[in-house]
């Protein structure tokens, strides 16, 4: 059974393997990710980064000009890292037009098992009832027919396809008022 876990320590070698299988597929791994001179391979650069993370979620502390606080979980299945999850809590003018308020990636081996639209789904209902959102903008790139249809099946509704910084990319908004 899966369910979403906050960063921890306790997955440190369980995150790196997803993170070298997301490598290997020439792909990021989304949610938070280290930046680009983290070895976060040594348990004290992870425990840094995980903090990094928690500081980012509290919306008291303050952050880097530019960036927006954001919840970060990792979806975890088996004990295993199957990918990861965030939650913006608010959009500034980059993620209204190109990345949008929700950002998740499940690993390759992980895929086509309804992980993703579990996830959203869950962080959707955080949204509404955590953080009192009472709509949410999300975003994938438009050669992505799976994230697409993870979208659409938690009721996001396209709003337009456009060329952003990002890419091609499909721009939806998904209503988290009760009834819609």
């Amino acid at each position: 059974m899966a369910e979403l876990v906050a960063p921890t320590m306790d997955l440190h070698a369980s995150w790196l393997s997803a993170r070298d299988e997301f490598v290997k597929a020439g792909e990021l791994l989304h949610g938070g990710g280290p930046q680009p001179d983290d070895d976060v391979t040594s348990p004290a650069a992870f425990a840094a980064w995980i903090e990094r993370l928690a500081v980012m979620s509290d919306d008291s502390m303050p952050i880097a000009p530019g960036l927006v606080h954001a919840t970060y979980w990792w979806i975890v299945e088996d004990g295993e890292v199957a990918g990861s999850i965030s939650l913006r809590h608010r959009l500034n003018e980059f993620l209204l037009e190109a990345g949008g308020q929700i950002g998740y990636s499940v690993r390759p081996t992980a895929r086509r098992r309804g992980l993703a639209s579990w996830a959203l789904g869950e962080v959707l209902e955080h949204a509404r009832t955590r953080r009192g959102l009472d709509r949410v903008m999300i975003s994938c790139r438009d050669d992505n027919p799976g994230s697409a249809r993870t979208i659409e099946r938690n009721g996001g509704v396209l709003e337009d396809i456009r060329e952003t910084p990002l890419g091609l990319t499909r721009r939806y908004w998904i209503n988290l008022t009760p009834g819609n």
